[in-house]
């Protein structure tokens, strides 16, 4: 039985590469900023304050949603979003765990990279 793609990696890796996707259009990231700047919002509010069509934010929105950083909520007849805080903290502290010392150069170790060539 040959394994599946998603089966070579943790669910740890496979969580934060969903969130990093999520976060993969700038639509996305200005969505994210919106929400942090003015809290819960309307679609409506959200579409207003986005250079987009409707549809395109609904997409966006919906991405977000299931990749677990927007909760929704209905609203009387609307939808209502606000960032999930409690999974952007999780992902977060899960990307810095696993950068952990990413940006800084690795201590002196002997090469081994070119033996078989």
């Amino acid at each position: 039985m040959v394994a599946s793609k998603t089966d070579l990696f943790t669910e740890e890796q496979s969580s934060l590469a969903a969130f990093a996707g999520a976060l993969a259009h700038p639509a996305r990231i200005a969505i994210i900023g919106f929400l942090q700047e003015n809290g819960e919002a309307s679609s409506g509010m959200i579409v207003n304050a986005m250079p987009l069509a409707q549809a395109t934010v609904s997409q966006h929105l919906t991405a977000l949603r299931k990749a677990g950083l927007l909760n929704q909520r209905p609203c009387g007849k609307k939808i209502c979003y606000s960032i999930n805080c409690e999974e952007v903290l999780r992902f977060c502290h899960s990307f810095q765990c696993t950068l952990g010392t990413a940006g800084e150069p690795p201590p002196p170790r002997e090469s081994h990279c070119c033996e078989d060539e």
